[in-house]
């Protein structure tokens, strides 16, 4: 499982020269590349969640399309229309920004859920459905949705449907006070972050490369132990006392998914209950719905997840 490592490690580097202080960050999103997952990013505005894709498109020279969600957008403007011709007096598709590999959904709860929706069968099936004919998109296709966690004014929040097709919700913080002085410092000696092709990122690969690793991870060993693990934190998390509605069996096929990428970028066939824990909060935290008594004593999602792993017995 080298590869994994190599490929891991080589990016890395790559997006360390436009991404400062956020590898906690970088991390999870890269395993869910790896893993072969849609991506949704929480943060506040300003805390590079656009840069971040945008850096990765350009680590993996894949097409990138970025589409602003308005109250106003409609499923046509994102997956594209027929549009009649008079002079061949037929339907040509013009295709909507979905078809690409990177799709950067940009404020994806500030659209109704019509428009949402029309992400659904993009994500699930990596395909769209134009006037009854389907069309495939390009292998490797990931959507990277970003949500701003303080402003719900205006907002369409998603419907569980939707959070659940996402492999992981990742929060991007604020960066500390040395990463933030050292930002100040680059963008003082010139960086400009509208031209990230003068930044240095070197390619990585390709899509071929990632979608190759995502077949030999599903290879990697989950023993019986963990299947029963995997069942009981599942199950603890619908009997959760503060929860109204737990994690599905996707979500434990998708923590099983992730844990394996996690075993392969440490080099191992088989993976272990750590890797599962890494990967508890960023995979399970937008598919927990806690009770509205939950909400008004400030317990998070992420505070539920740390009393399950304390609280399931890690098998032997």
């Amino acid at each position: 499982m080298t590869d994994h490592a190599s490929l891991y490690r080589e990016a890395l580097d790559q997006l360390r020269k436009v991404i400062a202080g956020q590898d906690e960050v970088l991390r999870q999103m890269l395993i869910a590349l790896l893993t072969g997952g849609h991506v949704l990013l929480e943060g506040v505005p300003g805390v590079a969640k656009t840069l971040i894709v945008r850096a990765m498109a350009l680590t993996f020279d894949v097409p990138f399309k970025r589409i602003q969600f308005t109250p106003d957008l409609l499923p046509a403007d994102l997956v594209g229309v027929n549009i009649y011709q008079p002079d061949s007096q037929r339907f040509v598709l013009r295709r909507g920004p979905v078809f690409t590999t990177f799709l950067l959904a940009d404020e994806i709860n500030r659209t109704p859920p019509k428009t949402q929706s029309a992400l659904l069968e993009a994500m699930q099936e990596r395909q769209v459905t134009i006037d009854g004919e389907t069309h495939p998109l390009p292998p490797g296709f990931m959507v990277f949705a970003t949500q701003n966690p303080v402003e719900y004014e205006g907002t369409y929040p998603l419907p569980e449907a939707q959070l659940d097709r996402f492999l992981m919700k990742i929060l991007v913080p604020y960066p500390d006070r040395a990463t933030e002085e050292d930002l100040l410092r680059r963008h003082a000696e010139g960086f400009d972050p509208a031209r990230l092709d003068l930044a240095g990122i070197a390619p990585v690969g390709s899509a071929d490369r990632y979608v190759a690793l995502r077949g030999a991870a599903a290879t990697i060993r989950v023993a019986p132990e963990l299947h029963r693990y995997l069942a009981e934190l599942l199950s603890a998390s619908r009997a959760h006392e503060l929860v109204l509605l737990g994690a599905s069996p996707r979500a434990g096929v998708a923590l099983m998914q992730a844990g394996r990428t996690v075993a392969a970028l440490e080099g191992r066939d088989y993976v272990l209950p750590d890797d599962l824990k890494e990967m508890l909060a960023p995979v399970w935290r937008h598919r927990l719905l806690l009770r509205p008594e939950a909400e008004i004593e400030g317990t998070t999602a992420d505070t539920v997840l740390r009393e399950l792993a304390e609280r399931v017995p890690v098998p032997r």
